[in-house]
């Protein structure tokens, strides 16, 4: 407790007040006990009015915070299991599973200390030795995971005032390069894995699928027999159990391509009901990568095939908006124009050329510079 005359870290506080402090400056400092703990910190002024109002302010705020005891003595990884299992209902269990990730990476830092005592000098600690290691994508999720553990903290169990992860900025995520295959890549992608095995065929099917569909992995592993319809010439996308990205089953035509791959498919397996799996495979992750490797193409996946099917549709001529609703997408197909807005203007570019009609009598010469010889 500091009395009046008392040194405190270097400097002399005088008692003006309940509460009020004021050291040799003339700064005012307040000090408050509740719940056990005791909260010393400046008020950032010298005037003695804004001082009290000040102080009054912190006063209501720390009323707030329980006074019974109850959990005062928690410590992280009790607070972290108890906000994820508060949590958890709301989540998807991709989101979920990052989160377990995230507390797995903090529980070197964090577990076995106190909530409460947990300030900024162990944050700092966490940040210089973790934060130089980690890719900007995981020290976000940590950092969000992190506020969002002491935001429950203190508005649900009422046990912090302060949120020490607050001043915790995000890094800015570097933009993945996107490989596109050529049409020549992808057929010769799909010749070797039909030359192979039956799970090399089984994955011909899945990279059909997901080139000629737009559909992410999950969703055409969730895909049944009855969600597709040849006589209306539609695919049902509902995700399965887990859902679609956004939560919303959508529905795409069953675009040429797409319904030959169906009639194929339909052909060479065995049939046992309409809510039977369409693809036996959750994955073709190896397959694809080992066929990519045999035969000298880049490293593609799953999500390739979703940039080779946008690619395609807008090079087809397809409108950006229309393309958004066949991958789902909900923004109207801004994130399909800034992806790949660049093929469009290509495109475009080639299909100016056949512009040649002109009402004068004789063309001026023109100079084209061509690039990339």
């Amino acid at each position: 407790m500091v009395k009046k005359g008392q040194f405190h870290n270097g400097k002399r506080f005088k008692k003006v007040g309940p509460n009020l402090y004021r050291d040799s400056v003339g700064r005012y400092y307040l000090l408050v006990k509740r719940g056990g703990k005791q909260f010393r910190r400046s008020l950032k002024t010298m005037d003695a009015a804004l001082a009290k109002r000040r102080l009054r302010e912190f006063q209501n705020q720390a009323g707030r915070l329980t006074t019974d005891g109850t959990n005062s003595s928690i410590r992280f990884n009790e607070l972290a299991e108890r906000w994820l299992a508060a949590k958890r209902p709301d989540l998807k269990a991709s989101s979920a599973g990052r989160r377990e990730t995230a507390l797995k990476a903090l529980a070197p830092y964090f577990n076995g200390r106190l909530v409460r005592a947990i300030g900024a000098k162990e944050v700092e600690a966490w940040k210089i030795n973790r934060g130089p290691s980690i890719s900007p994508r995981t020290w976000n999720i940590e950092v969000e995971t992190l506020k969002q553990i002491f935001v429950y903290a203190r508005d649900t169990l009422r046990i912090i005032l302060d949120n020490p992860v607050e001043g915790l900025k995000r890094k800015k995520e570097p933009k993945a390069g996107i490989v596109i295959p050529s049409q020549e890549q992808f057929r010769a992608l799909v010749n070797e894995l039909r030359s192979g095995h039956r799970s090399t065929g089984e994955a011909a099917d899945l990279v059909e699928f997901l080139a000629y569909s737009g559909c992410r992995i999950g969703e055409a592993r969730s895909l049944r027999w009855q969600d597709i319809n040849e006589e209306l010439r539609t695919v049902l996308i509902t995700g399965g159990e887990l859902g679609t990205k956004n939560d919303e089953a959508r529905v795409i035509p069953l675009f040429a391509p797409l319904a030959r791959l169906v009639q194929s498919m339909r052909s060479r397996k065995p049939f046992d009901s309409f809510d039977t799996l369409v693809f036996q495979i959750s994955n073709a992750t190896l397959q694809i990568v080992r066929a990519c490797k045999r035969i000298g193409l880049p490293r593609f996946g799953h999500h390739t095939m979703r940039h080779f099917f946008c690619s395609n549709a807008i090079e087809a001529g397809c409108d950006f908006k229309v393309i958004a609703g066949w991958v789902g997408h909900k923004d109207g197909g801004v994130l399909v124009a800034t992806t790949y807005g660049h093929l469009r203007g290509e495109h475009s570019a080639a299909m100016a050329k056949r512009i040649t009609f002109d009402a004068a009598d004789e063309k001026p010469a023109v100079n084209v510079v061509e690039f990339n010889r």
